[in-house]
């Protein structure tokens, strides 16, 4: 299906609206597992979660970092996972419009999706969603929903955290106190321009950070301060954030292919339970396999066909 992802990429952002539509529609569909299976192939973009309670300024950090990238020459995929509607079970914030991108720039495209009943900060679809555009833009990043301690999944997902913290919110010491403090490669202090609190928050995450347990050669978590609004810091994080993608460099596809088989096990553990788990049997993923190919036959052997 390399012929469908060349088609995706001449026919622009309508074009990948239109799939992202019909993998939505039809995930089990064999055109659909066929361009997945070729998008897994070709992946190129580095992918970046930015996770964070409500109200910590994840948009508006997400419009900066567009910016940034932007003026770097680089194309940008956003994946924006909105609370759903109780109404509808769409988006419900809808962040197509918030970010306010510029409509007749080709190297941008955002897409909302609704977290539905997902518990992990994530949409069904955002595994999916994130392969397809891993092979279409240099960056893509995943908003998260924003729902506080329960927000892991992303960290399993892409390549790189970052995860935003509010000054005087108290967030600091909470998420020492929950243990989310593991999932980061980054942490940004938002809205810096507050001042004395927000430089308090940035020492207790120093302090809580430099406790944590590493082995040699690991990641060393970085923990700066970014004011979106008045344009600070956002290009310093640009810059940890390539970082950090050189570090993951020469393990980063076996990083990857242990993600995808991470993904497997938790969907047929949360569609068919421990039963479902003991059908298939072993998941197995071998390096460089596909896991949309390799979920088709788990659902036949899950579902006895």
């Amino acid at each position: 299906m390399q012929d469908g992802l060349d088609q995706i990429r001449d026919g622009g952002k309508r074009a990948l609206a239109r799939a992202l539509t019909r993998i939505e529609a039809e995930p089990d569909a064999a055109e659909t597992v066929a361009l997945l299976d070729a998008a897994y192939a070709a992946a190129r973009a580095h992918t970046v979660g930015l996770t964070g309670p409500p109200g910590v300024g994840k948009s508006t950090l997400t419009a900066a970092l567009i910016e940034q990238w932007r003026s770097d020459g680089r194309t940008v995929g956003i994946i924006a996972v909105d609370p759903s509607s109780k109404i509808s079970g769409g988006a419900l914030l809808g962040d197509r419009t918030r970010l306010r991108t510029d409509p007749a720039d080709v190297g941008v495209f955002v897409r909302s999706m609704a977290a539905r009943d997902r518990l992990g900060g994530l949409a069904d679809l955002t595994v999916a969603a994130l392969v397809l555009m891993r092979a279409l833009f240099d960056v893509v990043l995943v908003e998260t929903v924003g729902v506080g301690q329960s927000e892991t999944d992303v960290s399993s997902a892409v390549d790189t955290v970052v995860l935003c913290i509010q000054p005087g919110s108290g967030d600091a010491l909470q998420f020492m106190k929950a243990g989310i403090v593991e999932i980061p490669d980054i942490v940004a202090v938002t809205k810096t321009d507050m001042g004395a609190a927000a430089a308090q928050a940035q020492a207790d995450l120093a302090a809580s950070l430099d406790l944590r347990e590493r082995a040699t050669g690991d990641w060393t978590v970085a923990a700066l301060g970014v004011s979106a609004l008045k344009g600070e810091g956002t290009r310093d994080l640009a810059a940890v954030i390539d970082r950090h993608g050189a570090h993951l460099a020469p393990s980063l596809a076996v990083r990857r292919q242990a993600q995808a088989r991470d993904w497997l096990v938790q969907f047929v553990r949360e569609r068919w339970g421990r039963e479902g788990l003991k059908r298939v049997g072993e998941i197995a993923l071998g390096p460089g396999a596909s896991p949309f190919s390799a979920l088709a036959d788990l659902k036949r052997r899950a579902l006895g066909g």
